[in-house]
């Protein structure tokens, strides 16, 4: 293979056989970066800036290179050789990724899979934790920010637009606003059973959907495996020609390896029936949502923004608006305001929980918020 990629090293055994073997720190970069693609949060370049923060450097057309390298999944890549066509091989170096990742951020950065956020900045301020999260309330473009010197010679920070806009607001003020938004989206600790009844039912009939995609896909491998083996009769028999062939053989072995990779990954999404202790976890943070984001370092706040926000949010500097929320967080949102009405009705508001849950219907979060 030549010189190891990133995250390997050339090594020899005994016998005087080369291998490649992981070379951290570079190897756990390496999978961090294929993880923050899948996100579909930030552009490929940005990961690759964030990922140089943590050690050695990659130019940008070499990190390009490496996200498309299947050498990351543990496959070799078999260039075309006269008429032999080319293929990938299991390697027998250690992959540092599963060929799902692998084949997942293929698909973001191909364009296939919609990113939700794709103009993210980096954030590196802990004061400005809504950079990049942020539109103009006067002309719609993306807000910034930064630190003015004062007179005293401190800093005070500013989300603001661009010099020709000339909106600008105090970062204090607005992570202030932010924190008090975010009590609207909590919910008293004494309801986290009910809801955690209500969420793990509607799990259940969630994952049902695994098994019908699962039934669809091997259909679809079933035929395509049909497709090729009358190609295949109808190249023995000349009623097409071997380029004919070549081409039918090829569609059906790029789409195969593609059902193959999204079965895997719906088997193993299968397995993961039981969620009680993910379940647990999200619902405490739920009922402590503004202290956990306070209190949560600048990746800690970023995922809660993002979670709950998939859109931008507008700011006009005394409000958020935002075109759309988290479904499970605006219905938690509902059940907030409602009980700030009726104290007094708490098995009411308890049953209205129930209902509003159940009839959203949607995949509960199994990890983080």
């Amino acid at each position: 293979m030549g010189i190891a990629p990133f995250g390997y090293v050339n090594r020899s055994k005994e016998d005087g056989k080369k291998y490649i073997g992981l070379k951290e720190p570079e190897a756990s970069n390496i999978r961090w970066a294929f993880n923050e693609i899948t996100k579909g949060i930030l552009a490929a370049d940005q990961v690759r800036q964030a990922m140089n923060k943590k050690g050695k450097k990659m130019s940008r057309s070499a990190f390009h290179v490496a996200m498309r390298n299947p050498v990351y999944c543990g496959k070799v890549f078999i260039p075309k050789y006269k008429d032999e066509e080319a293929y990938l091989v299991q390697g027998q170096h250690e992959p540092i990724i599963s060929e799902i990742l692998f084949y997942k951020a293929q698909g973001i950065m191909d364009g296939n899979i919609r990113k939700e956020r794709p103009n993210v900045k980096i954030l590196s301020d802990d004061n400005l934790p809504l950079r990049g999260f942020l539109i103009c309330p006067d002309c719609g473009r993306n807000l910034t920010g930064s630190a003015s010197k004062g007179s005293k010679g401190g800093l005070y920070y500013y989300y603001h637009c661009i010099p020709k806009c000339g909106f600008r607001k105090s970062a204090s003020m607005a992570n202030s606003l932010f924190e008090k938004e975010l009590v609207n989206y909590e919910f008293p600790a004494v309801m986290k059973d009910i809801l955690q009844d209500v969420l793990k039912a509607n799990y259940l009939k969630f994952t049902s959907v695994f098994d019908d995609r699962r039934k669809a896909i091997s259909v679809e491998i079933e035929s395509y495996n049909v497709k090729l083996g009358k190609a295949r009769d109808m190249l023995f028999s000349e009623k097409i020609d071997a380029d004919d062939y070549k081409e039918v053989k090829e569609e059906c072995k790029k789409r195969l390896d593609e059902l193959e990779v999204e079965l895997s990954s719906c088997l193993q999404e299968r397995k993961k029936l039981d969620i009680k202790d993910s379940l647990d976890m999200v619902l405490k943070t739920l009922s402590k949502l503004s202290t956990v984001y306070k209190e949560g370092n600048m990746e800690i706040k970023r995922f809660i923004i993002d979670s709950i926000f998939p859109e931008k949010l507008l700011f006009d500097g005394m409000a958020y608006r935002t075109p759309r929320v988290n479904v499970i967080a605006q219905q938690t949102s509902f059940v907030y305001k409602g009980l700030a009405h009726k104290k007094n009705r708490t098995n009411e508001s308890f049953s209205h929980l129930s209902g509003l849950v159940a009839k959203t219907g949607v995949e509960p979060v199994t990890s983080g918020l």
